[in-house]
């Protein structure tokens, strides 16, 4: 099983891309953690800017809002489940040194601020995605979709 938690995302059209990329990659359930906004809204309507950069996959793919990552980290570990955040700290290791378990869950987190210190004191791994130009980053859902595949061909 393959999971990915999204941990207060920003973007709408983030979250939609990664929809499309978590159901191509074969993820069983999307976990939207504080304010990462929802394919349905609190009224019960489709998120326009989701449905469309989804192309549908926010229809198909099982989705949960949660407020709390705490208890989404503790259930899936009791569960077998190895938590991993995506995040360039100090103590994370290169992507390309993880080797991928049968039931998995990746974190991907704020497009500012990344993935929160709480969060990051809570997974079983922190990974980093080697980065060679200039930049020091990717985009939150092109991680997403990094992180996804990796290990899958």
């Amino acid at each position: 099983m393959k999971y990915i938690i999204l941990e207060n995302i920003r973007s709408a059209y983030n979250v939609g891309a990664i929809f499309r990329t978590a159901d191509g990659a074969g993820v069983s359930k999307i976990f939207l953690i504080g304010y990462t906004p929802a394919p349905i809204d609190r009224f019960g309507r489709p998120q326009p800017e989701i449905k469309k950069t989804s192309l549908g996959a926010s229809e198909t793919i099982v989705w949960e809002h949660c407020t709390d990552v705490a208890s989404v980290i503790e259930k899936l570990q009791a569960e077998g489940v190895l938590v991993v955040a995506v995040e360039q700290t100090p103590t994370a290791v290169s992507l390309t040194n993880l080797s991928v378990p049968d039931s998995v869950a990746y974190i991907v987190g704020n497009e500012v601020d990344g993935v929160s210190e709480i969060t990051l004191s809570a997974v079983d791994k922190v990974v980093e995605i080697p980065m060679f130009g200039s930049k020091e980053s990717l985009n939150v859902s092109v991680a997403a979709g990094i992180v996804l595949y990796h290990g899958l061909v």
